[in-house]
């Protein structure tokens, strides 16, 4: 057994849990692991993240503004800040993935665009960190860098460079010049729970920033997990934007607002 899960035995020891059974549950693209903690009396999720490489603060954080909000984040059960880890609520194993078909979208994805509009509407994102031009560069830059360089070993030249560029400024005004709103940041089908009561349960909302209207949207409605008809995307789209007029979230018209949604689907698949 590691020193890692000899310390999380001993504080499962500590806060009173027998005779219980640890299952992997889930990885997300960081240093964070998901573990299943099973007992007589039920199932919950184990959070852990080492605090050398992860912060459990951030988590915490935005979990409470979601449910200050009335939308359904994990519950914290118990925390251990000083090694880095939580006990939460489990949601069990439906995400919208493996849920979504031809006969569950209408109603899932009304659950998931109500409750973006809740945290649209609901949540103050001043005191979390800006999605600002620094970061949306940082972003963009993983494709150059990463896929054309590192993974296809492909090198711009300089005319291709200065195309580049311009795209990039490009994506980046159309990303500032949008309402500034929370973002979740990974809104899409791996990361909302289909529960029985107060859908969707919502997960790894802990990077969420105060960024553009249209950016949770594009995770849900293009997701890069499933694929949905352009025109319904649309629809989906349009839909949530006169809900957003109505709430006085944005001001412009639909095209501009489409505009918006569209540009900011290339950011995102691009980084």
């Amino acid at each position: 057994m590691s020193d890692r899960s000899n310390q999380l035995k001993h504080w499962l020891d500590q806060l009173g849990y027998r005779d219980y059974r640890l299952s992997p549950a889930s990885e997300d693209a960081s240093f964070r692991t998901y573990l299943r903690l099973k007992t007589g009396d039920g199932s919950r999720i184990v959070m852990d993240a080492p605090p050398e490489k992860e912060s459990c603060g951030p988590f915490i954080t935005v979990a409470q503004k979601l449910r200050d909000a009335d939308l359904n984040a994990p519950a914290i059960i118990a925390q251990n800040l000083a090694e880095g880890f939580l006990v939460l609520t489990d949601f069990g194993c439906n995400d919208y993935l493996s849920q979504l078909n031809q006969e569950s979208e209408g109603t899932l994805y009304a659950d998931a665009l109500a409750a973006l509009l809740l945290m649209q509407t609901r949540i103050e994102a001043d005191d979390l960190p800006s999605y600002d031009e620094a970061l949306l560069n940082q972003e963009l830059d993983l494709f150059h860098d990463w896929f054309l360089g590192r993974q296809l070993g492909i090198s711009l030249d300089p005319a291709q460079q200065s195309s580049w560029q311009s795209i990039k400024q490009a994506l980046v005004e159309n990303a500032l010049q949008q309402p500034q709103v929370f973002v979740h940041r990974d809104y899409h089908s791996r990361n909302l729970m289909k529960v029985d009561t107060h859908n969707p349960g919502i997960l790894d909302f802990q990077d969420a920033v105060k960024g553009p209207i249209t950016y949770d949207l594009v995770s849900l409605l293009r997701d890069c997990y499933i694929a949905w008809p352009p025109a319904h995307v649309d629809q989906l789209a349009l839909d949530y934007y006169e809900s957003a007029c109505v709430h006085e979230l944005v001001d412009v018209k639909a095209a501009q607002f489409m505009h918006w949604f569209n540009l900011m689907g290339i950011q995102r698949h691009l980084k």
